[in-house]
Parts: structure tokens; sequence; C-alpha cells
């Protein structure tokens, strides 16, 4: 069992995108979610701080009451107490 944030947190990396800069570092976004973007200095090294830029974007805008995109169906606007409503659950 995945818990929704978890969920939403992989299918979001899996949109994300990423190229090599002239100085042969790394840029990475996401596009669908407005404002997460990352660099670093290695494809991974950038992964990781997209990861952890798309982290820190959801727990703000959740605790700021922003409207989060759906993604993959995840509909984080929904969820009550760490759980899916439940006719959202699969």
């Amino acid at each position: 069992m995945m818990f929704p944030l978890s969920a939403y947190i992989e299918a979001a990396m899996e949109l994300a995108r990423y190229d090599k800069l002239a100085d042969g570092s790394f840029a990475g976004e996401i596009p669908k979610l407005k404002g997460v973007a990352a660099f670093g200095s290695t494809l991974r090294a950038c992964e990781k701080e997209l990861r952890s830029t798309l982290e820190d974007w959801l727990l703000v805008g959740l605790r700021l009451g922003h409207k989060i995109p759906v993604l993959a169906g995840i509909d984080l606007n929904r969820v009550k107490h760490g759980r899916l409503e439940a006719d959202q659950a699969a």
C-alpha cells in the first residue's frame, strides 16, 4: 500500500524532464507543476534536488491550502488524515 503523497511524488517524478546545459550541469523540471525546477552538477544530483524541491513545493502548497494539480488520478486536495477519501481509493 502506498500513501497518496508517496504515490503523487512518484507520478510527478515520472513526468520530469531534464536538459544538459552548456557548462555540463543539468536542469530538471516537472512541467505540470509550476515552479518545480532544480539544477545539479550531474543528472543524479539534479534528480535528487528536483525530488527535494517537489516535496517542499507539495508540503508548502498543502499547508497553505493551494490547489494541487491532479496527477495520475491522485487528487491530494481530497486527502483526509493521510488517506484518500473512500471513492478515490483503489
